[in-house]
């Protein structure tokens, strides 16, 4: 379970400054995200609004336009920080309001930061243009971009008393994450080669004649690209299948969340899987209507009583 606090009515100003501002963050530049965390109170709210900020922090680094060397001298400063808000040495008047809203966020929950470290791990393989042979080598990629973020997540949700399985919480919030970051992986694939990017396994382009990568909007001549795309698909939605066994281990409305959250990922990979080839010619995003169906399903409890159901009759067999 999380350790909160009594919080908000007791906020300082300047703290509650700094969470606003995280939110700010969070609304104009992370909609999906956004669009989930705002189905959960207002502590937790704000806790996943100073997470996503500081993180975004990271992302914008690595996404920039600086030369590497400066890219990694930003990363460790932005470390050094982060071990600063571990040593609980960030005052509410600082400066700073991400690391006042992430510290404040780290007194009230029980946070594993050193997840934020595994992301900065994680964007430095990026800075040095690191690239994948295996699903094995992506996948310590992928856990330091996003499992990680899984298990930050966490920490803000909890767990109810008495779920079933509860130690496994911290692994299957872990493969969720895996999951939304190989469904952004296959979204984002024509964008990341223009940026000289290439993360999906080398041994899975050479299988599929997709090693010569992605600059159009058409793919490889002579590739089997539909096939590398539903066989990726096929990938993510069993890493998907074991990660919403967290479900029906958080509270309703945490529930709620990761249930919108990832499933607004879940459902876009399905319109990957139905024309694979769309994400060559642009960003394949859900319309509003479908995310506010998404929402109401999770907030209903549909997906965390039937994935409970499917565990409890596993256990019984």
């Amino acid at each position: 379970m999380s350790r909160t606090v009594e919080v908000t009515a007791h906020t300082s100003a300047p703290v509650l400054a700094a969470y606003r501002y995280c939110e700010t963050i969070t609304g104009q530049q992370a909609r999906n995200f956004a669009y989930g965390i705002r189905l959960l109170p207002a502590d937790k709210r704000q806790a996943m609004s100073a997470l996503y900020a500081f993180s975004r922090r990271i992302d914008d680094i690595g996404d920039g336009t600086l030369e590497p060397a400066a890219k990694h001298e930003r990363l460790e400063e932005t470390r050094a920080l982060l071990t600063r808000v571990k040593d609980d040495r960030i005052d509410e008047d600082d400066t700073d309001p991400v690391a006042v809203a992430l510290a404040d966020a780290a007194r009230r929950f029980a946070l594993p930061l050193d997840g934020l470290d595994e992301l900065i791990d994680g964007v430095l393989m990026d800075v040095r243009g690191e690239t994948y042979e295996t699903w094995d080598d992506l996948k310590v990629y992928c856990r330091c971009v996003a499992g990680a973020i899984g298990r930050l997540s966490l920490g803000v949700f909890g767990t109810v008393p008495g779920a079933p399985d509860a130690e496994r919480a911290s692994e299957y919030a872990d493969t969720l994450g895996l999951a939304l970051q190989l469904t952004n992986i296959l979204r984002d694939v024509r964008e990341d080669a223009g940026n000289g990017r290439t993360y999906l396994p080398a041994e899975d382009l050479a299988k599929f004649g997709c090693a010569a990568g992605f600059q159009g909007p058409v793919p490889p001549a002579g590739s089997d690209f539909t096939g590398l795309v539903h066989f990726e698909v096929s990938r993510a939605r069993a890493l998907f299948a074991d990660g919403f066994r967290l479900l029906p281990m958080l509270d309703r409305r945490s529930g709620a969340c990761v249930a919108a959250m990832a499933g607004i990922y879940h459902r876009l990979l399905s319109r990957i899987s139905a024309d694979p080839e769309a994400v060559l010619r642009g960003r394949v995003s859900l319309p509003g209507r479908e995310k506010a169906f998404v929402a109401v399903r999770g907030l209903s409890g549909l997906d965390a009583r039937a994935i409970g159901r499917k565990q409890a009759v596993r256990r019984r067999g």
